[in-house]
């Protein structure tokens, strides 16, 4: 019986996305800017990289034939495969969002429904109803922050303050997320996850996708760190995805990374979360390994997007796509006959462009495998039909939504 890996390079967008002006993102190519800026020597940095952007195996897959088909031309740095060994092609997203569940639940079969609520873009941006809540029901002295901002930013500017008073960073940013960021150490790990579960159920009426636990260490004298401890805690995803089917039949699910938490952790089996996409790697690697016959692996990088893309880190982003492409041979040397790999993204997050969120564009799709015969799949009017395609190979039942291309 055959087997699958899916995985969701997080943010790795190719620009394109026909309804990007609505988000503010017309232009925006997360691919195509990062080799262009590559190219032009925008992603040298001292003992990290240097020189045009080295993702051969990717693009022997047929990536830079996928950028160019999303966006109409090929960016400087990215070469066509002449004879790309996977069927490639781009999907469009049919969900009314730039996030990561919107764009998870896409590609696994069964989209949103409606749409998110969103906070205001004030100060503070809490409805007052719900900060009262929070900090009554949750036992805290009171909030810091309370605004749209960057992670990083928010974290360096309110630190020392939390630390000093124990009251939590709260913020958010244009997706449909609370953020709420607290020190380890000095205010507690698992104090900071029941405080985030509170936060889940006053958000629910407001129908926020999630609510993210940000723990950090350090002091205001070194700089304050964000450790890997991250949790999500998400709107129950819509049924009928590739897991809850495969999970249903019996078959072995193996969650990487940042998939449980997107997922709520609802037909995810076994789960594993690693400290980085290196660590992910290896476990995708040590999961193939031992993955029985009809198995699925699901795994999420996320480091292009959370470590590079909202920081706009050029060189970052870049180093972090070549080390995974540079394993990618590991990957392959893992899969027997009959087992299919499917890569794609959730969204976009252009290091080149303004802001610091996350940007609208279409999603890469390669997918290949032992006796796969590469070849084009065009314009996918959804991701899902990345999540039906691997139900068809499993020989499971239809996912929700999605249309095959196998």
């Amino acid at each position: 019986m055959p087997r699958a890996a899916l995985l969701v390079f997080d943010s790795l967008g190719l620009g394109g996305a026909a309804d990007a002006e609505a988000f503010g993102d017309a232009g925006a190519d997360t691919l195509g800017h990062l080799a262009q800026a590559c190219a032009l020597g925008r992603g040298n940095r001292a003992g990290l990289r240097a020189g045009p952007l080295r993702i051969p195996h990717l693009e022997a897959l047929g990536l830079g034939l996928a950028s160019e088909a999303s966006t109409g031309r090929l960016a400087p740095g990215l070469a066509r495969a002449a004879t790309p060994r996977a069927l490639w092609g781009f999907a469009r997203e049919r969900s009314r969002g730039k996030d990561t569940p919107s764009g998870h639940w896409e590609i696994a079969g069964a989209p949103l429904e409606g749409e998110w609520g969103y906070f205001a873009p004030t100060v503070p941006f809490l409805p007052a109803d719900v900060r009262a809540a929070l900090i009554a029901r949750g036992e805290v002295p009171g909030l810091v922050g309370d605004r749209h901002g960057s992670g990083i930013e928010i974290i360096e500017h309110f630190g020392a303050e939390h630390v000093a008073t124990g009251k939590p960073i709260v913020y958010t940013s244009v997706d449909s997320v609370l953020q709420i960021a607290a020190h380890e150490e000095t205010f507690g790990l698992e104090r900071l996850y029941d405080l985030c579960r509170l936060a889940r159920e006053l958000c629910n009426p407001l129908n926020i996708g999630r609510v993210i636990a940000r723990p950090f260490v350090g002091d205001a004298e070194k700089g304050f760190v964000r450790t890997p401890r991250r949790q999500d805690f998400s709107i129950p995803s819509p049924a009928g995805n590739l897991l809850d089917i495969a999970a249903g039949q019996g078959r072995a699910v193996v969650s990487i990374g940042k998939i449980g938490d997107i997922f709520g952790h609802r037909n995810t089996g076994v789960e594993i979360k690693r400290g980085d996409d290196m660590g992910h790697f290896d476990a995708l690697l040590e999961a193939l390994r031992t993955l029985p016959d009809g198995g699925l692996v699901f795994a999420n990088f996320v480091d292009l997007d959370s470590e590079h893309g909202h920081r706009r880190d050029i060189a970052g982003y870049a180093a972090g796509l070549e080390r995974l492409d540079a394993r990618l041979p590991e990957l392959e040397a893992m899969l027997r006959p009959g087992d299919l790999c499917a890569l794609s993204a959730d969204h976009g997050n252009d290091p080149t462009w303004r802001g610091a969120d996350h940007t609208r564009e279409n999603a890469p799709v390669l997918v290949w495998g032992p006796g796969v015969a590469g070849g084009p799949i065009g314009a996918r009017d959804s991701f899902a039909d990345i999540g039906a395609s691997l139900a068809r190979h499993l020989r499971l039942p239809a996912t929700k939504t999605g249309t095959p291309f196998l």
